[in-house]
């Protein structure tokens, strides 16, 4: 067969106009718009010159390639489809960063929906008709979990307290205190910013004391030192990467120190020759020294850990009964709420981030509000099953080798090699960065494609899945792929096999 030339198989190619006359796309024209149309057709023909230009397209398979009206339609469904999809982790890591970290609660779901469809009183007290403070929504709920000197009119209406929280806002310092301490909270984009509104608020113009084996990098290159640069704070390091001693704090003390800073080590830890002084022993030196002492958690529980199992992971509750003065954490990681920076502790101190310009400047939108308003509800509830990601953590391995092997017998048919293997779950999110979860995986093998050809199949699903690689094989944690979804995942294994 002759060989085209690439200046033939260029003048094959339809103009624009001439797709767009097509029946065919005239019909999709009229119900998606002709410039969505036009942006797909001219995106095809740009790829169809591209492969002439390469070599990629002969007098053999031009007549294949230029069915380019089908090829339009399908550019035109990839172009009007959302970039951001759900997809189904089967990673067995609970909170998962690069897909999204903690699933949020139907509860969540529904709140957000009811305030967000329509006005809300985001910023109106309705009990007096005056503007009212956004934080209060969520400031009796974190006060009812956090504050044991609180009772149960800690879950009065938000207005009643507002006037409370308007003689807190001071700008002046306020030193620890002895005796029971009224505890607030304040909420703003995402733990960094929590930080860095702390450093900024309570350390501005002076040191920061901090060990050396703290000074973490986490992902998106969030880096302590850096950080402290921004929130105008000088960094005092104390201590050695290993070791670092209660008198390394004691002695780095100055009238330049503003405060004292614990910071978890986030996926990470050092073990072998280590010290670090106890929680109780900052507390007391803080106390002593009348420094405060905060404490960046990073994830951040409002649950027992020692329930699944964990140990040594402190809560937020742990802390601050301990004498922390501010605790940050996450909003989206262990407490299974949406993306948010906390910032819990000492009411005199939380009204300064309060008064802070900042706080302005890294605040929530009332879609996070309302999302981590019902999750607060369901601990204040001691519905912890009503949150997905403390859910994932309390099932049960027996629980989910049952599912496993459900899966497994509707696929042993479709070409794939399966077995069900025992296997560890991950919490993630930093949390626990040595506790694993047991669990049971389904690893699978094909003979005609590859592990990694194999996992492309399965991200190219209706709704992706995303699973993960071990010994050569693909394997699947049910503990994070939601019991509705099991029905896609054994559909898509099936495709994937053929």
């Amino acid at each position: 067969m002759p060989v085209t030339s690439k200046a033939d198989l260029y003048r094959k190619l339809p103009s624009v106009d001439e797709l767009l006359r097509s029946p065919e796309l005239a019909a999709l024209a009229s119900e998606e718009g002709q410039t969505a149309v036009t942006d797909a057709a001219r995106a095809v023909l740009c790829y169809l010159r591209d492969e002439i230009s390469r070599g990629n397209v002969n007098e053999g398979t031009d007549r294949r390639l230029f069915g380019t009206v089908d090829a339009v339609a399908r550019q035109l469904r990839q172009n009007l489809r959302y970039s951001l999809r759900p997809v189904i982790n089967a990673t067995g890591v609970i909170l998962h960063t690069n897909l999204g970290r903690a699933p949020l609660s139907a509860s969540a779901l529904d709140h957000i929906q009811a305030t967000a469809a329509t006005y809300s009183n985001l910023e109106l007290d309705l009990f007096n008709g005056e503007r009212g403070k956004r934080d209060v929504h969520l400031d009796r709920l974190f006060r009812k979990l956090l504050d044991e000197h609180v009772g149960t009119a800690a879950l009065a209406c938000p207005g009643e307290h507002a006037a409370a929280v308007d003689r807190m806002e001071t700008a002046q310092p306020v030193a620890p205190q002895s005796g029971p301490t009224e505890i607030s909270t304040i909420l703003v984009n995402n733990n960094a910013a929590a930080v860095l509104l702390a450093l900024n608020t309570l350390a501005e113009g002076g040191e920061v004391i901090v060990s050396r084996g703290e000074l973490v990098e986490i992902g998106g290159s969030f880096r302590i030192p850096d950080v402290m640069s921004k929130s105008n704070a000088t960094l005092r390091e104390v201590g050695t990467t290993n070791r670092t001693r209660l008198d390394d704090y004691e002695h780095a003390i100055n009238e330049k120190t503003r405060l004292l800073l614990r910071v978890h080590r986030s996926n990470f830890q050092i073990t072998g020759f280590t010290e670090q002084p106890a929680i109780g022993e900052l507390a007391a030196l803080a106390g002593k020294r009348r420094i405060p002492l905060m404490e960046d958690l990073g994830s951040g529980a409002l649950f027992n850990l020692r329930s699944v199992g964990v140990n040594g992971e402190p809560g937020v509750l742990d802390r601050l009964h301990a004498g922390v003065d501010v605790v940050s954490y996450s909003g989206d990681k262990l407490l299974g709420g949406p993306q948010a920076g906390i910032l819990s502790g000492r009411s005199g101190l939380i009204a300064r981030m309060r008064a802070n310009c900042l706080f302005r400047a890294l605040r929530v939108d009332k879609l996070t509000y309302a999302a981590l308003e019902a999750t607060l509800l369901a601990y204040v509830k001691r519905d912890y099953d009503a949150v997905p990601a403390l859910r994932m953590m309390h099932l049960s391995k027996d629980e989910i080798g049952k599912r496993a092997e459900a899966v497994a017998e509707k696929i042993r048919s479709s070409g794939l090699e399966v077995e069900i293997t025992e296997g560890a779950s991950l919490i993630g999110g930093g949390a626990a960065p040595s506790a694993v979860l047991p669990t049971f995986l389904l690893a699978l093998r094909c003979e005609r494609l590859r592990p990694d050809q194999l996992c492309a199949r399965l991200r190219a699903a209706t709704t992706p899945i995303i699973a993960r690689v071990e010994e050569d094989r693909v394997v699947l944690d049910l503990r994070t792929v939601f019991p509705q979804q099991d029905e896609a995942v054994v559909k898509a294994l099936r495709q994937a096999g053929k």
